[in-house]
């Protein structure tokens, strides 16, 4: 009887519930963007090298993806709302540390911290609301879910902006407090517990490895930029990370109790649902990386204006994925996520045909249109790998779908943002032959530096400079985001050849 009551209560809170789970994955969103804008006044204050400043937006994203499965898997153990709640109040608290930080290790440090407390939070997050939503009603639910998420990454460069413009760098820390505060507090009273009923012993061998391979793959994603792609340490990080990643299948494969059953790829709604996930962040964040620079280098508007001009991204995210179930609905899973994969495709290819004057009505409908298609991949993917995975297994599950997004996205700023670099300074070789070496070197490694070069040099002589490597720019980015359309078109095909259009896991 008891046991009714927590289950009907359960069901009657769980659009609350919703709002709670919401809300806490809005740091997360906001933190993956937000530090972006704040990157130079950070510099400038904590006297930070190049490669510290890489490693304080860097430091989360490794250990955040490493940790993932692991934390996934001890909430299906432990219980995924005391993973939560540590999780919010780890985050909290290195968020403070990082508002506080007198230098940049102590920063790098407190970033680190953050990861492992986003690592026990975003699992928790869906796998709660897999468990409180029943199937006719998760799908509505994962959409909003995902669209709150959205609205994290968009309102970030605008809110990163406002608050430098009015406090100190240590604010986009600060503003998770009063976030995470709520968070806490409403969700002590309004998320309940869940757990598998019955958990296996800790896969601690499992645990060592998927957290040395995710942490060695990911490192090399994020070297790999800067040191060149055939770099010795890339290539043994690479390498490192496919025989870790082997000895985790093997021992999954052999283990009696696994922490991530292989066998849930079999169901092509899970492995088809996950591909197209990394291929959608692969693209976003790719794509959001390169236009933050856009309009700040190329077309010159400062951090707070080009936050606000990315700011519709978000509200394109919302819309897509809050109606997406309806789509689903009406059209089968597998339409409704290739049709959005093509539609990034189409958007992508757009973007070829911009130049240094594209007018913001463009640049406008490109976000709208581009987050629609986005958001109706995103969401029903993510539905369909949670439905193809047991209620009991919902935090690895959960955890799955979180680490193929970061893992996405950190491949996207990689690969897309070499793809530009190569070009930009390829082009830019002969234009900056004639000036100082070390001038020249630095107009060569980014259109930020060319433009701040030229305003130095004045006259006709810096306009000439900065206008070429704003065209140049402009010209890479083109070829860049063509290899993500590239993808996103092979991915809509494979999504409408393999991913079955209706569930195929378990029905509740």
């Amino acid at each position: 009887m008891e046991t009714d009551h927590r289950q009907s209560r359960k069901y009657r809170m769980r659009w609350w519930t919703l709002f709670v789970l919401s809300l806490s994955l809005v740091i997360i969103g906001l933190d993956n963007t937000i530090l972006n804008v704040a990157i130079p006044t950070i510099q400038t204050d904590l006297d930070a090298s190049a490669s510290q400043l890489q490693w304080m937006v860097d430091a989360y994203v490794l250990v955040f993806a490493g940790l993932l499965l692991t934390m996934g898997s001890l909430g299906d153990r432990y219980g995924r709302k005391i993973m939560l709640q540590i999780g919010l109040a780890i985050f909290v608290g290195a968020s403070v540390a990082a508002a506080y930080a007198g230098t940049s290790g102590q920063l790098i440090a407190a970033r680190s911290v953050m990861g492992i407390g986003g690592a026990m939070i975003m699992p928790s997050t869906l796998s709660i609301i897999t468990d409180v939503f029943p199937r006719r009603e998760r799908g509505k639910a994962i959409g909003i879910w995902a669209g709150v998420a959205a609205l994290g990454i968009g309102l970030g460069p605008l809110l990163g902006g406002w608050l430098l413009e009015h406090f100190w760098w240590g604010s986009v820390f600060l503003i998770n407090v009063p976030i995470v505060t709520i968070a806490l507090i409403a969700g002590f009273f309004l998320v309940p517990r869940s757990r598998d009923p019955l958990p296996p012993r800790i896969d601690v061998v499992g645990a060592g490895l998927s957290v040395a391979a995710l942490v060695t793959l990911v490192y090399a994603i994020i070297e790999a930029p800067s040191r060149g792609w055939l770099d010795g340490l890339v290539l043994v990080s690479f390498g490192a990370s496919l025989v870790l990643g082997t000895l985790f299948m093997l021992q999954e494969l052999r283990s009696d109790h696994p922490m991530l059953n292989l066998s849930f790829f079999r169901n092509p709604r899970f492995s088809a649902g996950a591909g197209a996930i990394s291929v959608s962040f692969f693209s976003m964040f790719g794509t959001i990386f390169l236009l933050t620079q856009y309009l700040q280098f190329v077309q010159g508007y400062t951090a707070l204006q080009a936050g606000l001009r990315i700011a519709p991204f978000a509200l394109g995210m919302m819309v897509g994925a809050a109606n997406s179930h309806r789509m689903v609905r009406k059209f089968g899973t597998n339409r409704v996520v290739a049709s959005g994969m093509l539609v990034l495709a189409v958007i992508l290819v757009s973007l070829m045909f911009w130049d240094v004057g594209t007018s913001y009505w463009v640049v406008l409908i490109t976000f709208i249109v581009m987050a629609f298609g986005m958001a109706n991949t995103m969401a029903p993917s993510t539905d369909a790998v949670m439905g193809a995975v047991p209620l009991a297994k919902a935090g690895v599950g959960s955890a799955m779908n979180d680490t193929t997004r970061m893992v996405g996205g950190a491949l996207g700023v990689a690969v897309i943002g070499s793809i530009l670099n190569t070009l930009y300074s390829s082009a830019m070789a002969s234009i900056v032959a004639p000036m100082p070496p070390e001038a020249a070197a630095a107009a060569r490694d980014s259109v930020g530096a060319a433009v701040n070069i030229g305003e130095a040099f004045g006259g006709p002589r810096g306009e000439a400079l900065a206008a070429a490597a704003r065209s140049e720019f402009v010209d890479a980015m083109g070829y860049a985001f063509l290899a993500g359309a590239v993808l996103a078109l092979v991915g809509a095909i494979l999504v409408l050849r393999f991913m079955p259009p209706g569930h195929l896991g378990k029905q509740e």
